[in-house]
C-alpha cells in the first residue's frame, strides 16, 4: 500500500501556525492526511506577525536610506537638491508610515498563508491548544468552546517569546522588546540596544539607518559573538563610521523609566541616559502550561523540547518544530523540521535534519551570510581545510555600485577540495550565499565552482574567483 494511502488514515493535529506548523500542515495535506491546525495569535505566528516579516521590512526602509546617502558619489542628485557633491539634505524617515506599512504587510502575509492552508483542506482553529494525552489535544477556541481533538500524531510548533531582565521590565513605550518596537510613532532620539547578538545588531543597524542615535551594549569583546570574527570586524567598522556607538564588555544591570526617557545602568556603575531602550537578550520557548511534561515529553533545562533529527520527542506520537526546540532559531529550520516530522509520521521518504548545511543571514547593513563549518572550527583543528578571503572592494561590480565593505570567504577540505563552508558580507549576502549553500549541501568541489560560468561583472564572480584561488592553493 502506498504511503499516501496509508496517510489517508492518519489524523494530524498541529499546535502553532508559524513556519514549522503551517509548512508541516501543507506537507501533511499533500500526503493525504487529515490536518487540524490550532493557532492563538494568527497564521504565520510570531515569524510573520511580530518578528521576521516586520523587522526585515523595517530594515529594508533603513537600507534604502543608507543607499541614498551614497548617491552623490555615483553622480546622482535629487532634483532641486544639492549638485555640488555635498550630502543630500532633508532625507528623513517617517516611522509611522514605515510601521503602518510593515504591519500591513505582516497582516497580508498572515491572511495569504491562511487562505493557502484552507485551500489545501487544512482546518484552521483560532484558539489555544494543550496536550491532554499522547494522542489528544485540548482546544480552547476563541469563540469560547472547549473540546478535544484526537490524533495519530501531534506536532508542537509554539515558538518563543522575548526574554526580559528582572531589573528591566518592558512597558511598551520606552522600554521595549522586539515585538513592541512597532508601537513607536517617532524615530527615537537616542536608542540603547541591550544585546549584540543577531537581533540586537539588526535593530541597531536599522534604527541607525533611520536616523536615530544608537548605543549598542555588548557583553563580549565583539558584536555578534559566535559569528565569523572577520564579519563582525567589518560590521563594527561600519557602525563606527556611521556614528553608532558600541559599548563592549558591559552588561545592562538595570533599565529604569524616567519622565522623558530611560536610564540604563551598566555593570561597573556607568549610566546611559536615552529616550528608549530595546531589550534583545534572547528568547524563551512557549512550552510552559502545554502539558508536555505531564505526558512524558522531555524538556531541556532551558524549557526547550528535546527532539531527534526527525523532530520526534521522547513520546513517539508527539513531534516538535521551530524555536520551541532550540535547534536553530531560524524560520527555514522550523519549516524543515515540520516537513521532516510529517514525512516521518506519514511514511514518506525522510532525510533527517542536517544542521551543518543550514544557511543563515544577519540582516544588518551590510548583510552577513554563512553556511557550513566556521573558520573557528578550522582554527581549533576540528576540520582540516584551506581558507580564502576576497574583499569585495576588488570586485569590478562592487566598485561600480560603490560597495566598499564586505568580502567572500570559502573553506575547502584539504585533499579532495570539497567546499565545506563559506561567509559572504555585503549587499544581498542572503542571495549570494545560496550558491555556496548548494555546494556545501551537495558536496561540490572548488573545481566544480571554478569551472562554472559566472556573469561579468557580478558580485558572484568573487565566489568563483575564491574557488579558483583555493584550487591553486591545493595544487
Amino acid at each position: 500500500m502506498s504511503s499516501i494511502t496509508e496517510s489517508l488514515k492518519k489524523k494530524i493535529v498541529i499546535i502553532g501556525a508559524g513556519p514549522g506548523g503551517y509548512e508541516a500542515a501543507l506537507h501533511a495535506r499533500g500526503l493525504g492526511a487529515e490536518v487540524t491546525l490550532v493557532e492563538r495569535q494568527g497564521t504565520g505566528g510570531a515569524a510573520v506577525l511580530t518578528d521576521v516579516v516586520p523587522s526585515k521590512t523595517l530594515i529594508a526602509s533603513a537600507d534604502t536610506i543608507h543607499r541614498f546617502h551614497e548617491v552623490q558619489d555615483l553622480g546622482v542628485h535629487l532634483v532641486g537638491g544639492p549638485q555640488d557633491g555635498t550630502e543630500i539634505e532633508g532625507l528623513a524617515a517617517n516611522l509611522q508610515t514605515i510601521n503602518a506599512r510593515l504591519l500591513r504587510l505582516a497582516a497580508t502575509q498572515s491572511r495569504d498563508i491562511r487562505r493557502g492552508l484552507e485551500k489545501e483542506g487544512v482546518q484552521v482553529v483560532d484558539g489555544t491548544g494543550s496536550i491532554a494525552d499522547p494522542n489528544t489535544v485540548h482546544v480552547k477556541a476563541e469563540d469560547g468552546m472547549e473540546y478535544d481533538l484526537t490524533a495519530d500524531a501531534i506536532l508542537v510548533a509554539v515558538g518563543a517569546h522575548p526574554r526580559t531582565l528582572p531589573s528591566a521590565q518592558p512597558d511598551g513605550e520606552r522600554i521595549l522588546t522586539w515585538t513592541q518596537v512597532y508601537n513607536m510613532e517617532e524615530i527615537p532620539e537616542h536608542l540603547v540596544v541591550v544585546g549584540s547578538g543577531v537581533t540586537g545588531a539588526e535593530f541597531a543597524s536599522a534604527y541607525n539607518g533611520l536616523g536615530a542615535k544608537v548605543t549598542l551594549v555588548s557583553s563580549r569583546d565583539q558584536v555578534l559573538p559566535g559569528e565569523d570574527s572577520d564579519a563582525a570586524d567589518v560590521l563594527e567598522n561600519v557602525f563606527e563610521r556611521r556614528g553608532l556607538t558600541v559599548v563592549s564588555r558591559s552588561r545592562a544591570e538595570a533599565v529604569e523609566r524616567t519622565d522623558d526617557g530611560v536610564v540604563v545602568t551598566l555593570s561597573g556603575g556607568r549610566k546611559i541616559a536615552a529616550s528608549h531602550c530595546l531589550l534583545a537578550v534572547g528568547s524563551i520557548p512557549n512550552t510552559e502550561g502545554l502539558g508536555l511534561e505531564e505526558v512524558g515529553v522531555k524538556l531541556e533545562d532551558s524549557g526547550h523540547i528535546a527532539v531527534d533529527r526527525v523532530s520526534r520527542t521522547s513520546v513517539p506520537s508527539i513531534y516538535a518544530a521551530g524555536d520551541c526546540t532550540g535547534v536553530l532559531p531560524l524560520a527555514s529550520v522550523a519549516a524543515m523540521q515540520g516537513r521532516i516530522a510529517m514525512a516521518h509520521v506519514l511514511g514518506d521518504a525522510v532525510k533527517p535534519l542536517r544542521t551543518a548545511v543550514v544557511a543563515s543571514n544577519i540582516f544588518t547593513s551590510p548583510e552577513i551570510a554563512s553556511v557550513g563549518i566556521s573558520e573557528q572550527a578550522i582554527k581549533d583543528g576540528s576540520f582540516s581545510a584551506d581558507v580564502i578571503k576576497l574583499d569585495l572592494a576588488t570586485n569590478a561590480r562592487a566598485k561600480m555600485m560603490k560597495v566598499e565593505d564586505g568580502f567572500v570567504k570559502l573553506f575547502a577540505r584539504k585533499g579532495p577540495g570539497t567546499i565545506v563552508g563559506g561567509v559572504v558580507v555585503g549587499p544581498r549576502a542572503s542571495e549570494l550565499i545560496f550558491a555556496i549553500s548548494v555546494a556545501v549541501s551537495k558536496g561540490l568541489t572548488v573545481d566544480d565552482f571554478s569551472e562554472t560560468f559566472t556573469v561579468y561583472p557580478s558580485l558572484s564572480g568573487s565566489i568563483s574567483e575564491a574557488a579558483r584561488r583555493l584550487h591553486h592553493l591545493q595544487s
